[in-house]
């Protein structure tokens, strides 16, 4: 047996409602977020603000459905934006539902113009201790996620 089948066999803590707990919190972040304008979407939005300020950024959210998985280059950012969270000390998920992510915050900008939801940043208001319970929940679910060797979970949102 190898290390990853041993690895591969712990259980996850919770089972199936540590998963849908995890969807509710992101779906609660992303909506308090975008509330407190804390939230910057868009794969080059992101890259600028963690390339400025990484301190800043709280928390990522890579998005893909099916079709683009395909797509090399989004594939290439995905892995870059991957590396620099873990260097920088920045908890990172995965979702594979736009669709839900975008009824979350907002499928267009104030301009009209379309949002590009395939990465979303979270950071840190300029309010001294802001604190919000859904990022300490995701906080602790990303720390579990890598204790079991998943180094970037995939999180369901919720209908």
């Amino acid at each position: 047996m190898t290390l990853e089948e041993t690895q591969g066999q712990e259980p996850v803590p919770a089972g199936k409602d540590w998963m849908q707990g995890a969807g509710k919190a992101l779906h609660e972040l992303l909506v308090s977020a975008q509330r407190r304008g804390c939230l910057t979407a868009g794969v080059y939005e992101s890259a600028k603000l963690m390339n400025v300020d990484p301190d800043n950024v709280a928390f990522c959210v890579l998005a893909a459905d099916e079709e683009d998985e395909g797509d090399i280059a989004l594939q290439i950012h995905f892995t870059l934006i991957q590396a620099f969270c873990c260097e920088n000390d920045i908890d990172i998920v995965r979702v594979n539902d736009l669709p839900k992510l975008a009824a979350a915050v907002g499928s267009s900008e104030e301009s009209g113009e379309p949002r590009d939801l395939h990465c979303i940043l979270i950071t840190n208001p300029n309010e001294d201790g802001w604190k919000d319970p859904a990022l300490e929940k995701l906080n602790c679910f990303c720390e579990e996620s890598r204790n079991i060797n998943e180094w970037v979970p995939t999180i369901a949102l919720p209908e």
